[in-house]
């Protein structure tokens, strides 16, 4: 056999190698978590009742959902947080629903005293949920709700 013929054989058994894994790299692409469903409420505390505040979603991936990382802040402060600060926040409760998906809900009790120090007028709910897989998705303005007293 001659090396022409060799040569020629192992680059079309690379180029079709290739082919192949790029193939497979394609078909097996993962997700990165998806929100959906997403929903906030604001209770002010009254008489002697606290309040809340309470953030609910759907999140889902292929890999299944590890967590959701939650923070609220006054849009007037103009904060607006990255996702590394939500590295370092109050975490949600999240339940699967199936393999791929988790209802996650953040829950904060709000006192009297608490509430009257709360900056009145437009939140905002700032997320990052993390699958199984390590994958990311941060998503600055999640939900939105107004505080009033």
């Amino acid at each position: 056999m001659s090396k022409r013929v060799i040569v020629s054989s192992l680059i079309g058994v690379t180029v079709l190698g290739g082919v192949a894994a790029g193939g497979i790299a394609m078909a097996s692409t993962p997700t990165k978590p998806d929100l959906e469903n997403a929903s906030v409420r604001y209770v002010a505390p009254s008489g002697g009742s606290a309040g809340s505040l309470t953030f609910t979603a759907d999140v889902s991936d292929d890999s299944g959902i590890r967590g959701l990382k939650v923070i609220a802040w006054p849009a007037s402060s103009n904060l607006s947080p990255t996702e590394a600060e939500l590295g370092h926040v109050d975490s949600a409760t999240c339940r699967s629903t199936t393999d791929e998906t988790s209802r996650c809900t953040y829950t904060l009790k709000v006192t009297k005293d608490e509430a009257v120090t709360l900056v009145q007028g437009t939140w905002h709910v700032t997320t990052l949920a993390t699958a199984k897989d390590g994958d990311t998705t941060f998503v600055s303005r999640a939900a939105t709700f107004d505080v009033t007293r």
